[in-house]
């Protein structure tokens, strides 16, 4: 490899250059310009590859207050980060959408019941679960 591939090696890979193109570009090996970044510590540096086009709007967490700012073709974020939307939800239980909810009668002790989420469920507490499978029979 000549000094002159070196530098441009350098020159590519810090502008943000994958090893790839540089191999490609150079006309050199793909395993050549790896061994050569790795070497000598050469980072590519990102270039706002990474970086999200923002829409310039900006909204403000629910929960702390905190400025957001939008990204644009992405759903409008509400919070900050995910303990403001836990904190946050938990304070505002009424308004959560609970769409699965379930009634059933408890096979122990008859008693019926409402429950959210598990479909599959059939007694009412563990207490009424372990009395029925290790107990065997109604109340005893």
């Amino acid at each position: 490899m000549t000094d002159n591939q070196k530098a441009q090696i350098i020159k590519l890979r810090t502008a943000g250059n994958s090893y790839g193109k540089i191999a490609q570009a150079l006309g050199i090996s793909l395993n050549t310009v790896k061994s050569f970044c790795r070497r000598n510590a050469i980072t590519e540096t990102k270039v706002d590859k990474l970086s999200p086009v923002t829409t310039g709007e900006i909204t403000y967490c629910d929960n702390c207050g905190k400025a957001i700012h939008q990204i644009a073709k992405q759903k409008k974020k509400r919070f900050c980060c995910d303990q403001c939307r836990n904190a946050w939800w938990n304070r505002h239980l009424d308004k959560v959408k609970r769409q699965a909810f379930y009634a059933f009668k408890c096979p122990y002790c008859g008693k019926e019941f409402h429950i959210y989420g598990d479909k599959r469920r059939k007694y009412c507490s563990h207490t009424c679960y372990i009395a029925d499978r290790f107990k065997g029979g109604r109340n005893e």
